[in-house]
């Protein structure tokens, strides 16, 4: 998007990526049909060390103008869940087409396979070292953008150059951790989530930090699906978090309207329409599953209540960033402007995307704080 908008300025830009082939994240996001931006983007979906940072960038380039752009280059979008926008082929190549295409429309050149090895402040500018073909090349240039990624997917080529370069040149890095991740079970709980691998239920999951409604996905070393991921990004390891499995409903009300109307139903049966028959009885462990609706004492009601609207979950820990969708942190925004994205201490050198320390919500959040990103360096540089 930068060596795009650089182009349409008449500017230009050399690309250099690492990996044989452009837009690999983007060619898995969305299962292959990538989610390119979310129509409810807010900063209020982004976490960072500064709230604030990313409203420049998002004033100067909004969805509508995501949207807009596509359009113009022939991607419709189509609305999936809770804002999600998709290119209407499904298919993610389609987008990664459009750049590489304008790239070679406008003049601006993409080296494939060059990895680079060192950077160099020198007078007037910078000078790149890159791996390309076996030896050993370099690159001058009085403006560098660094939109390298974050530490998701090594076997992607995904590295932590952005923060190497960062910590090179004396600017602030904040810790980095694996986000929009799922999540572990160890020891004596295991078993049990194991027995439930592949059941998803649509819950409410919360922390002291955030809430989101969506599914959970239940496997067998743990906890996924969208509502874990989301939640993941504001969890930290050794906390607990909650899990209201059948939200917007009082199991107890409910509990009291059926036995009135069939108290001889077992608890078990009565879960099982509720939920699957394989996690009713996964409850039998937890619960008087056997007894009929009519015979729960008030003490048993308050028990199910209890487990129902407020399961409790310790995780062991996370997947790691070769699961996980994005990383948090990165590049400190105190070492940015957020009106250029430019390096405050270092003139030319620009930082955009997941390797700055702006993370979105799943759903086409990140996207869209990357194409504003590409689009607000490409004005400064």
């Amino acid at each position: 998007m930068c060596a795009v908008q650089a182009g349409f300025l008449g500017k230009r830009v050399l690309i250099l990526e690492k990996n044989e082939r452009a837009g690999a994240k983007i060619l898995i996001s969305g299962g292959g049909r990538c989610n390119y931006t979310n129509l409810f983007t807010s900063p209020q979906q982004f976490i960072s060390g500064n709230e604030h940072f990313c409203k420049s960038p998002f004033a100067q380039w909004t969805v509508e103008d995501t949207i807009g752009f596509f359009q113009t280059y022939g991607i419709e979008g189509q609305e999936k869940t809770l804002g999600q926008l998709f290119p209407i082929t499904n298919n993610a190549k389609d987008i990664v087409d459009i750049f590489t295409n304008l790239c070679f429309d406008l003049g601006q050149e993409l080296r494939l396979g060059a990895e680079v090895t060192k950077v160099e402040n020198i007078e007037n500018g910078f000078l790149i070292s890159y791996l390309r073909d076996g030896k050993t090349k370099t690159a001058q240039t009085p403006k560098l953008v660094i939109a390298s990624g974050g530490l998701p997917i090594a076997k992607m080529g995904a590295t932590d150059l952005g923060m190497k370069i960062a910590r090179q040149f004396g600017m602030k890095v904040t810790e980095t951790a694996p986000a929009l991740v799922p999540l572990t079970i160890t020891g004596k709980d295991q078993p049990w989530y194991e027995t439930l691998s592949g059941n998803s239920i649509f819950c409410r999951v919360w922390n002291d930090r955030a809430s989101f409604e969506e599914n959970i996905l239940f496997t067998h070393w743990g906890l996924s699906g969208p509502a874990i991921l989301q939640l993941s990004s504001y969890w930290r390891p050794g906390e607990w978090i909650y899990i209201d499995l059948l939200p917007n409903e009082n199991i107890a009300e409910l509990i009291q309207e059926e036995r009135a109307l069939n108290g001889k139903k077992t608890l078990l049966v009565y879960l099982a329409g509720l939920f699957t028959r394989k996690f009713a009885e996964a409850l039998a462990e937890k619960l008087p599953v056997q007894k009929n609706l009519a015979s729960l004492s008030n003490p048993e009601l308050e028990i199910i209540r209890k487990l129902i609207h407020e399961f409790t979950v310790k995780p062991a820990g996370d997947k790691g960033y070769d699961k996980a969708e994005v990383m948090r942190g990165g590049v400190s925004t105190d070492e940015l402007s957020s009106k250029t994205l430019e390096s405050k201490k270092i003139p030319g050198l620009y930082f955009g995307g997941e390797c700055v320390d702006v993370t979105g919500w799943l759903g086409g959040y990140n996207f869209q704080w990357a194409w504003a990103c590409g689009y607000v360096i490409a004005q400064s540089i």
